[in-house]
């Protein structure tokens, strides 16, 4: 195959340049207060999800091999306290606040963009004892990054397979960590060229440890990545558009007028979805839609003939295992999630046990539900709403339809709704007077002298070294 003409080549948009440019000037003092308070509830919400999974079994896992390999007590695991080097808090805290799949989404990256940045980012900015200003910043920035490599490649990228949490989630996670470093211009390029070449992470992971390994791979590469490009390690300085880079070889649909629209103006943290369902974000309107029909008619599961569910097509590729196996299955199929919701079961992380999805009950209730996409020719692969219709035994039918695609206007509220769920996962982790300290440090961020004392909060005591 032959190289582009110089012509055609000189006409395709430097988005690797234009991004880093864009995303490097963010400052603090030019950032608008609501996305101040938003970055602040991704933290709260970080927070409350990564001590609610710090006590599963891949986070334990991970942190046994962490501690074994020891190394310079740099950073804090949430929950523990333990101290361990920055690189291994990215990888456990990361892995652990995605375990149960309750953290925030972003559809314009279609994955969770809280879980891959906030990990690499705190290690560091604890190490370098760094202001909450200064962590806000550079958390913005890495959320601004991600969310805009995900316009570029969406959405071929997440249809061809890919887990956009893992790889865009490594170009967010460079850019918080370069944000906070102060990297210089070519320092920021070979960053995020550094984080292409490593940027992983499989949809047929879904269901397995492995998804929320994805997480944490994210954030301890893109901590890498900041880091190795301070020392001068070098890359290919356009990794997203060169012929061959990520761009190229990642999806089929590139496009760099979508990546680079609104640059500099708008802010994708102001498209934060939070989860209050401790499943796959796309099964919520299932849950929500079954669960209105419950409370609106009164509606006894005994009296259901069927379930028919009309999703967005990209769901039936993300959450529609029909028979899952075990409690993390359970969280991606729309059929269990359907059952629960019906039986009144609800949906917290108590509901989703590897003894629930072999209940007779509920299993029985999964059987009667039927999924089924909505026309392909529509245009929307993950969003556009859910459609619940439920078929009675007597002959009535009941429906209901659910788009949970829109972020919360009514931003205090949503606060509200966070500080409930965050107390829920963190104090039977931490204890009430520790969540409460936390929760504090938390809505003071701006005000906080070193993130050092924050994450030394999310502990139920003294910090420990790794021995």
């Amino acid at each position: 195959m032959q190289p582009a003409p110089a012509a055609a080549q000189a006409e395709t948009p430097q988005v690797t340049r234009m991004l880093a440019e864009k995303v490097s000037a963010i400052r603090f003092e030019e950032l608008p207060p609501e996305v101040v308070f938003l970055a602040r509830q991704c933290l709260l919400d970080w927070m409350g999800v990564t001590l609610g999974g710090f006590n599963e079994p891949l986070a334990g896992i991970l942190r046994a091999d962490a501690l074994e390999q020891g190394g310079h007590p740099q950073a804090t695991l949430i929950g523990s306290g333990e101290r361990v080097t920055t690189a291994q808090a990215a990888l456990v805290n990361g892995a652990a606040s995605h375990a149960l799949d309750f953290d925030d989404v972003h559809l314009g990256m279609s994955g969770h963009p809280s879980v891959p940045v906030i990990p690499g980012l705190l290690a560091l900015a604890e190490q370098r004892r760094a202001t909450g200003r200064d962590f806000v910043a550079a958390f913005v920035a890495g959320f601004e990054m991600e969310c805009r490599v995900g316009a570029l490649v969406m959405p071929g990228h997440y249809q061809a397979g890919f887990h956009a949490t893992g790889t865009l989630g490594t170009f967010g996670a460079a850019a918080a960590c370069a944000h906070l470093m102060q990297l210089d211009a070519d320092q920021w390029r070979n960053a995020l060229g550094i984080a292409g070449a490593q940027a992983a992470g499989l949809k047929s992971m879904f269901g397995t440890m492995c998804k929320p390994f994805h997480a944490g791979k994210a954030a301890a590469n893109g901590l890498l990545a900041a880091s190795l490009a301070a020392r001068g390690f070098t890359s290919n300085a356009d990794v997203l558009e060169t012929a061959q880079g990520f761009g190229a070889t990642q999806t089929g649909t590139l496009s760099p007028e979508r990546a680079l629209r609104g640059l500099g103006e708008d802010y994708a943290i102001r498209g934060t979805l939070f989860k209050y369902h401790a499943a796959c974000y796309g099964t919520h309107e299932t849950i929500e839609g079954v669960l209105r029909l419950r409370e609106e008619n009164g509606l006894d599961a005994a009296k259901v003939d069927a379930v028919d569910l009309l999703v967005p097509p990209g769901h039936l590729a993300m959450c529609n295992i029909p028979e899952p196996a075990t409690a993390l299955e359970g969280k991606f199929s729309l059929r269990f999630t359907a059952a629960l919701a019906l039986a009144g079961r609800g949906s917290s992380e108590a509901a989703f046990t590897d003894e629930a999805v072999h209940d007779p009950a509920l299993v029985a209730l999964r059987d009667r539900v039927t999924v089924r996409p909505r026309s392909e020719e529509q245009g929307v692969a993950i969003g556009g709403g859910t459609d619940v219709t439920v078929r009675l035994r007597d002959g009535g039918e009941l429906r209901k339809r659910v788009n949970l695609d829109i972020p919360a206007s009514d931003l205090g509220q949503q606060w509200r709704r966070l500080v409930e769920k965050y107390r829920s996962l963190a104090e039977p982790a931490i204890g009430p007077v520790r969540a409460s300290a936390l929760l504090s440090a938390i809505e003071g961020l701006e005000g906080a002298d070193s993130m050092a004392a924050v994450a030394e909060l999310a502990t139920a005591g003294p910090a420990r070294s790794a021995p």
